[in-house]
């Protein structure tokens, strides 16, 4: 089976990032919305395997929220 590559897209990233400027005219670099781009694909994908992970702790077989809120706060820490 291949993997399918996915990712954000760079307006995307862009918008999130400008939800928490404070000036207005805060420019961000083409470099730096990809690397912002990988970092959130990382994550998301990390935090899609440790909810897996602890859906398959507790027995089931589908991931629901309340595994992705169990294994958040420690994600959380491990990409500070």
């Amino acid at each position: 089976m291949e993997e399918r590559e996915g990712g954000f897209r760079k307006e995307t990233v862009e918008r999130l990032l400008r939800l928490h400027f404070r000036d207005g005219r805060t420019r961000v670099n083409g470099d730096a919305l990809l690397l912002m781009a990988e970092l959130l694909k990382v994550f998301v994908r990390e935090a899609a395997a440790r909810a897996a992970r602890q859906a398959q702790a507790e027995d089931l077989e589908k991931v629901d929220i309340e595994h992705v809120e169990k294994v958040l706060p420690q994600l959380l820490l491990d990409f500070v």
